[in-house]
């Protein structure tokens, strides 16, 4: 009987290793075949605040494409950029400070994607346009609501992007994209801290003297210098026919330089020449495209507010650095403590311009009316408003008329009554 339930047991032992070794195998392959979910997610949320127009002045660049005419634009002629707005299932750009995955993005691209409508004379001189795009690439076997397939595409690990199922494809067709920000947000990682007790910082590129990235009046479009990210990007199309571009960022390990912050970084592309090698997947191959990310260099960044942890909150106060935020919180604290007394103050100065205009009104009718009884009336005989009745007033004249009654009622009773003496 003993050994019918040794048996027994170790049946059912082997049977729950079996299943749970094929479960692991099955999350394996998952994340073999399409890397979507990394452990610590970073680069979840940018910065671009600038409107279409200004951010293709921002983007202006020398063509690489040799022109066959010497009247046409040469190598050191700048250019600017295409817009070209695609349907995306109705979604379009909003210039925001708290970019999230999702949230539809402009990125560069090259003009060779779109040349069916273009004229070889007008490739030869324009060979970058920016493209908006959805943040986060839809799965192309995906059926059904595009915001429904249940994976984290918003970065692509480029240890695994060349076996990934769903990277792979995109970088051999040469779907290579940059991807624009003012900057990015990163929390720190690299510190024991809970998930909403975090510091979160904005990384940039660094500026031009007197150019503070967090005070757009403090620099022209055409002055700042954007952080750009290397990306891929694929189209995804619905049952009905309508397409959706979808990018991902590619991430790799940190450099010296942010290793401090979190263990991994986007791929930066600091030089225009690494910006068209990247793109340009007709001229460069896909080797040369990869030996073109590399960890980069020069970096700033300063400490923002946990205001950015909320995907809701948009305003300007994401991007500020903390002590100016806290700055603007204690001010605004302090108008609000202060707000009764104000409005107290405001009151009263209110009354007094009312008194001092009657007064005023009062006099000039004198003045005017001479000294003549017929004309106008003498400020003795002017009208004074009456005063507003008060609850206090109220009860004064009952407590004023209880005495009185009470005093009345005494002095008739100390009063002796007259008698007549008939004697």
């Amino acid at each position: 009987m003993q050994w019918e339930h040794l048996q027994l047991f170790s049946s059912n032992t082997v049977c729950g290793i079996y299943k749970i070794q094929l479960d692991t195998n099955r999350i394996k392959e998952k994340i073999f075949l399409a890397n979507e979910k990394i452990v610590l997610k970073m680069c979840g949320r940018t910065c671009l605040t600038l409107q279409p127009k200004d951010l293709i002045c921002a983007c202006k660049y020398k063509s690489t494409k040799p022109s066959k005419d010497s009247n046409k634009p040469g190598d050191n002629t700048l250019l600017t950029p295409e817009w070209r707005s695609e349907y995306n299932c109705g979604r379009k750009f909003e210039p925001s400070y708290n970019m999230v995955p999702s949230d539809v993005t402009p990125v560069i691209v090259s003009a060779d994607h779109f040349n069916d409508n273009t004229s070889s004379e007008e490739l030869n001189a324009q060979s970058q346009i920016i493209v908006p795009m959805m943040w986060g690439m839809i799965p192309f076997w995906h059926k059904g609501d595009y915001r429904r397939h249940g994976l984290t595409t918003n970065n692509c690990r480029l240890e695994h992007m060349l076996e990934s199922k769903l990277y792979s494809g995109p970088f051999r067709k040469g779907q290579r994209c940059v991807v624009l920000c003012e900057g990015f947000y990163e929390w720190q990682t690299t510190k024991s801290a809970k998930p909403s007790e975090r510091a979160a910082h904005l990384l940039y590129m660094p500026q031009s003297e007197g150019v503070k990235i967090y005070d757009k009046s403090t620099w022209p479009p055409e002055s700042v210098n954007l952080l750009k990210m290397a990306g891929l990007f694929d189209v995804w199309e619905d049952e009905n026919g309508d397409k959706m571009f979808s990018y991902s960022i590619i991430t790799f390990e940190s450099s010296k330089i942010m290793s401090w912050l979190h263990h991994r970084m986007p791929a930066i592309l600091e030089t225009e020449q690494q910006v068209n090698d990247w793109i340009d997947f007709k001229r460069v191959s896909d080797e040369e495209a990869l030996a073109t990310l590399r960890p980069a260099t020069k970096l700033e960044w300063y400490q923002v507010s946990n205001l950015v942890n909320n995907s809701r909150n948009k305003s300007e106060q994401c991007n500020r650095p903390i002590e100016l935020k806290k700055m603007f919180d204690s001010s605004k604290g302090c108008n609000i403590k202060n707000k009764t007394l104000l409005n107290w103050l405001n009151v009263r100065k209110r009354r007094e311009d009312q008194a001092k205009q009657l007064s005023d009104d009062e006099s000039t009718t004198g003045l005017e009316g001479g000294s003549g009884t017929d004309s106008a009336t003498s400020e003795s005989d002017a009208e004074v408003p009456s005063k507003k009745p008060r609850f206090c007033d109220y009860k004064r004249s009952l407590r004023e008329a209880a005495l009185f009654n009470t005093a009345l009622s005494a002095d008739s009773a100390s009063e002796k009554p007259q008698t007549c003496d008939e004697s």
